[in-house]
């Protein structure tokens, strides 16, 4: 039995891992300020398998408090959206800056095991070089992946420095149950499962061409499970993602398909600072991490749709 301590442990992300944790038997401590995160999916722990911490980790003391006594630290608290960035760019620069120094100093000062930093593609910018390698040059579009980018250099820096073994996660796409349908924290197919169910049109930000590497959450979860405990992983990068890549339009035709009835979409104007095209290349975490991902597109659409 492990104990780790998850801030954005309330969030979308974040409340799969808790969940998997604590099925494992492992002892977990839930940090969020509820920005984002929901209590919804949190609030049905006994406080023997999660103690829900509420605070922002901009708050030293208060994160170093929670992870006293723990071994692993996940870190994927911020400000999720990339339109939210652009209109904001101060708030989620400082809770990357920040709160990512605070919880390195905490998991370094107490003797954490490893500290997991929840990164994500957008470090890789608009370059139309695909699929895209954990070697390539970074090169953030908009704000959201300059925070993300510079997460990831206070970990290495803290590798190299202290030798707090941390290893970064870079995510693409996530979906699946408890992402929110509306929002800074929405996603394209949460999004779309409501619209469906309420028996409107799905709306499209642009020509719907655009397309992405979508990982099913489970996935996700598995990815920081191993991340944690895998030989050789410290101060690394690693994509995670499935390895394919799919249109939005796309995913309307899955949907279609899936219900066996014609779905009609919206197009509203694009997205400023949103990439085109989106694709990981997963070898590395493949050979280093023994990450597998399970569950295809098609799969993913009905579980997401099952769940919604």
């Amino acid at each position: 039995m492990a104990k780790y301590l998850v801030t954005g442990g309330a969030g979308f992300l974040g409340s799969n891992i808790v969940e998997s944790l604590v099925a494992n038997g492992d002892r977990v401590v839930i940090y969020d300020d509820f920005s984002t995160g929901s209590k919804k999916n949190v609030q049905d722990y006994k406080q023997t398998e999660a103690r829900i911490v509420e605070g922002d980790v901009r708050d030293d003391k208060l994160l170093r408090k929670a992870a006293r006594g723990c071994d692993y630290l996940l870190h994927l608290a911020g400000r999720p959206g990339v339109a939210d960035s652009v209109r904001n760019p101060e708030e989620g620069l400082q809770v990357a800056f920040q709160g990512t120094l605070n919880a390195l100093t905490a998991a370094r000062d107490l003797k954490v095991k490893r500290f997991i930093y929840a990164s994500s593609c957008a470090v890789y910018g608009e370059s139309p070089v695909l699929p895209k390698e954990e070697t390539m040059l970074a090169s953030p579009y908009n704000p959201y992946g300059a925070a993300a980018l510079l997460g990831e250099e206070l970990a290495r820096v803290f590798y190299a420095t202290y030798r707090l073994e941390t290893v970064c996660l870079r995510l693409f796409n996530a979906y699946g149950p408890r992402q929110a349908t509306s929002g800074s924290a929405s996603g394209v197919i949460g999004s779309f499962c409501e619209a469906i169910l309420r028996g409107e049109n799905p709306q499209i930000f642009g020509d719907g061409k655009q397309s992405r590497d979508f990982v099913y959450v489970s996935d996700v979860v598995d990815a920081f499970r191993l991340a944690c405990t895998a030989p050789k992983a410290e101060g690394e990068v690693f994509n995670i993602a499935s390895g394919s890549r799919m249109s939005v339009a796309g995913l309307i035709t899955g949907f279609t398909q899936l219900i066996e009835k014609e779905i009609l979409s919206d197009h509203k104007e694009a997205r400023p600072s949103d990439v085109r095209h989106s694709l990981a290349d997963i070898l590395k975490a493949q050979e280093v991490l023994g990450y597998r991902p399970r569950v295809n597109i098609a799969e993913g659409l009905t579980k997401s749709l099952v769940w919604y």
